[in-house]
């Protein structure tokens, strides 16, 4: 039977290719995760908290775009849509645009992981923004209507504010799954975390030490990003209130 060589020091070893240590791929995969991540989480929370909104207001026109939009990129899944992104869509655009996203474009595999997850995860921030702004008192709406606020001024002043606190847990798992999808990245070619393993691993044949690694740092984002909207969730808690209320 074959005995496995442990071999804890690859990290500080120099690369195959020259030039680089291990750890330091490591480190650069680690840091287009993250970009990558934050990046797309700020487009979603964005444009999932703009279509939520949409969703409860009584433009019917607005609203069934809006329900369109959710069911297409909420079911979709992400793998698919970043191949659509990628591969397809620079070959049904015009050909100047589409030899621009193939050919010109800067950092192209970013830009298409960016944009997937952003669309991606839109659409369920969209949902918790409906649920959030539905889970209210209707009262709530008529009040702020009642001493003269126009519904703009009802969503932004009344219940937006009440509504993201009771939505901040479940945007933490969103925040924290972001990370985890942008592994996904590494199909359409960027060199995200995972991706980053996957060829140190080709390069050395020490799995075990290296995905054990990985799996660490993916801990470690997501205990992360737990603690900050856990911080966030308590820094803005109004006091004596509830879902329940």
């Amino acid at each position: 039977m074959a005995t496995y060589h442990w071999n804890w020091l690859i990290f500080f070893e120099e690369v195959a290719t020259g030039g680089e240590k291990y750890y330091q791929w490591l480190l650069a995969g680690l840091g287009w995760t993250v970009a990558t991540s934050l990046t797309a989480w700020l487009l979603a929370l964005i444009l999932g908290t703009a279509i939520g909104i949409v969703r409860t207001t009584p433009l019917k026109g607005l609203l069934i775009l809006a329900d369109a939009y959710v069911e297409l990129f909420r079911n979709i899944p992400l793998i698919v849509q970043m191949f659509l992104w990628f591969f397809v869509l620079p070959d049904i655009l015009p050909d100047r645009l589409g030899n621009w996203m193939k050919q010109e474009m800067p950092l192209p595999e970013f830009s298409t992981a960016v944009l997937s997850l952003a669309f991606f995860t839109s659409a369920r921030i969209a949902e918790q923004v409906k649920a959030g702004i539905l889970s209210l008192p209707t009262g709530q709406k008529g009040a702020g209507l009642a001493i003269g606020f126009t519904l703009p001024q009802v969503y932004r002043y009344v219940l937006l504010p009440v509504a993201f606190r009771i939505m901040i847990p479940p945007l933490t798992s969103e925040f924290m799954n972001i990370f985890k999808n942008s592994s996904v990245a590494l199909t359409i070619g960027m060199l995200e975390l995972t991706a980053v393993a996957k060829q140190m691993n080709e390069y050395t044949f020490q799995g075990f030490e290296i995905f054990t690694v990985v799996t660490l740092l993916y801990i470690a984002i997501a205990l992360i990003a737990n603690r900050f909207m856990a911080w966030i969730e308590n820094k803005v808690r109004i006091p004596g209130y509830s879902q329940e209320h």
